[in-house]
């Protein structure tokens, strides 16, 4: 018999696969699993091993335990395709909330059950819905990549389920100026060393990285519009370099009002004039090197906003949610949002701004309703 299935307890299955004859001693070969499920879950595992041995590509479990896995995985699969920051953060994942329960289990016999009691611990300390997603989404690509190594049967990560993050909306989450006061805020700002930061911040939608890294080459004064080429990129052991921008729509031109042309013109008068020379990029210390969000926040924005009574939790990315609001909420084309913003696609633009589609579907519906109901009678 190819696939045996031997009951162990309740929704518990050991499966003993024959896989042939050792050639040197002739000893018979078995593939043993325990699954927990259904008989139908275990029937179904059998099936997929049978149909992978017929294609020539199953490979038996290794004996290797998680940990080992983990350093393998990180090392070969994830830094060569990730940024420093990604690779750091999913390495921060797993040995915070991963490593300490399951590190040192074979891989081979951790089950859907003990990655579900893993979360649910997780969420027992109180940590965040959004959090145990994260800690998913990783371990999953890691037990994706052990199958196609051969050293898993099935990836059990298919049989968790992940709670959904219903504490806050996402909407309440995003934080932006008032747009009432968006202008008060600027006129404020003039008198401050770094308003022309502020101004295109809020006048581009740039990440702060992206306009951190700004040259003045970038600037196209007869076009009226910044190229976006590259990002800022801190290690975490000091110093900072540039990196090409995350993704290819990230690479993109945006067109600027013609006052913060003049605005940025009279900022680069102003910085050779200060220190004496021109710097390559736009916001520059005195020694020509970039600027910290950090301190930008606390010595720049925070202040700002305090003098204005506007809350002062808000941080340098509510000036990018608050340009994406204004426009959306002006009726511009989702289209040409997320072309500014660097968006992959209209509908991460959409979900992350949802709370301006409402306003939007209001207005639509307005305009549906004149042109259905308000002709005039012949």
């Amino acid at each position: 018999m190819a696939g045996q299935l031997i009951e162990r307890g309740e929704r518990i299955w050991m499966v003993r696969i024959f896989l042939g004859r050792d050639p040197l001693t002739g000893k018979r070969k078995y593939h043993n699993k325990t699954v927990h499920g259904s008989r139908r879950d275990a029937q179904r595992y059998v099936n997929g091993v049978l149909r992978d041995m017929d294609l020539g590509k199953f490979c038996p479990p290794k004996k290797t335990v998680l940990d080992k896995f983990l350093d393998r995985w990180l090392e070969k699969k994830v830094k060569p395709r990730v940024r420093d920051s990604t690779f750091r953060s999913y390495e921060q994942l797993m040995r915070c909330y991963v490593r300490p329960g399951l590190g040192s289990k074979q891989i081979s016999k951790i089950t859907g059950e003990d990655i579900q009691e893993l979360y649910l611990a997780m969420a027992k300390k109180g940590l965040a819905a959004s959090t145990i997603q994260k800690v998913h989404t990783v371990l999953r690509s890691a037990f994706r990549q052990a199958v196609k190594w051969g050293s898993l049967g099935v990836n059990p990560t298919a049989e968790v389920e992940v709670p959904k993050d219903r504490s806050t909306r996402r909407e309440e989450r995003i934080k932006i100026l008032p747009l009432d006061r968006v202008q008060e805020f600027l006129e404020h700002a003039r008198c401050s060393r770094w308003g022309v930061l502020w101004a295109v911040a809020l006048g581009t939608g740039m990440r702060p990285s992206e306009y951190l890294a700004l040259k003045w080459e970038d600037l196209d004064v007869d076009q009226g519009l910044v190229r976006v080429r590259r990002t800022l990129y801190r290690p975490r052991d000091g110093g900072w370099n540039f990196q090409p921008p995350k993704t290819k729509g990230s690479v993109r031109s945006i067109a600027l009002p013609e006052q913060l042309v003049e605005d940025l013109l009279d900022h680069k008068e102003e910085q050779a004039r200060r220190y004496g020379e021109l710097h390559e990029i736009i916001f520059s210390t005195q020694g020509g090197e970039p600027l910290f969000c950090s301190n930008l926040r606390r010595r720049g924005l925070k202040p700002l906003l305090r003098e204005l009574a506007i809350d002062d939790s808000i941080h340098l990315y509510a000036l990018r949610h608050t340009h994406a609001t204004m426009l959306l909420s002006a009726g511009v084309h989702p289209k040409i949002v997320a072309e500014r913003l660097g968006h992959a696609s209209v509908r991460m633009t959409l979900d992350v701004y949802s709370h301006v589609v409402p306003t939007m579907q209001r207005e639509v519906a307005g305009q549906v309703g004149n042109l259905l109901y308000s002709s005039e009678p012949e």
